[in-house]
C-alpha cells in the first residue's frame, strides 16, 4: 500500500524563542497543554494510557478530548493517537484506526523548534478523510499560534 505524504500527513515546523525545557513542559504537562490546546484534560498524560477530558473552544465545548498517549520521550517527543476532527456525539469512531500526532523537539542556539506532525489520514474512512484532512491542516495552523504565543508570552 503506497502512501502519499501530501494526503497522509499534515507536517510544520515551529522556531519558538524559549527554552527548550519550557517547551517541551508546554507539551507534555497536561495543564499547560490544555491552555494553548483549549482541552480540559482530567489527568497527567501517561504512556499507553488513555486521556480524557473535553475541548473548551467556541462552539466545541461539549465534545470529548480522547487521546492514547504513545511517546513520552523528556525533551525530545511527545505523541498520542486520536480520531482525528471525530465530533459527531452519536458517533462511535472507535473502529477506525486513529491518527499518530507527534510533537518532536530539538534545541536551537535561540530556543527549540518543534515540528509537529499528524500521520495516516490514508487509513480513515474515505467518507470523513478529506474533512479530516482539511480541518486539521487548519487546526494545527491555529494551534502552532495558540502554542508560539504561550510559550513566548
Amino acid at each position: 500500500m503506497s502512501h502519499h505524504a501530501q494526503t497522509d500527513r499534515i507536517e510544520t515546523i515551529l522556531d519558538l524563542r524559549a527554552p527548550l525545557d519550557r517547551v517541551w513542559r508546554a507539551i507534555s504537562d497536561h495543564r499547560e497543554f490544555g491552555q494553548w490546546f483549549r482541552v480540559a484534560i482530567d489527568k497527567p498524560f501517561e504512556k499507553e494510557v488513555v486521556s480524557t477530558g473535553h475541548m473548551l473552544e467556541t462552539g466545541y465545548e461539549r465534545l470529548p478530548w480522547r487521546a492514547t498517549v504513545a511517546t513520552i520521550q523528556p525533551m525530545k517527543r511527545f505523541s498520542y493517537t486520536w480520531h482525528p476532527y471525530a465530533i459527531d456525539p452519536k458517533k462511535d469512531y472507535e473502529d477506525e484506526i486513529p491518527t499518530l500526532v507527534e510533537f518532536v523537539l530539538t534545541e536551537l542556539p535561540d530556543g527549540a523548534r518543534v515540528v509537529i506532525r499528524e500521520s495516516g489520514f490514508d487509513m480513515i474512512p474515505v467518507a470523513r478523510r478529506a474533512s479530516a484532512f482539511a480541518k486539521n491542516t487548519q487546526g494545527w495552523s491555529i494551534q502552532k499560534d495558540n502554542l508560539r504565543r504561550h510559550v513566548e508570552g
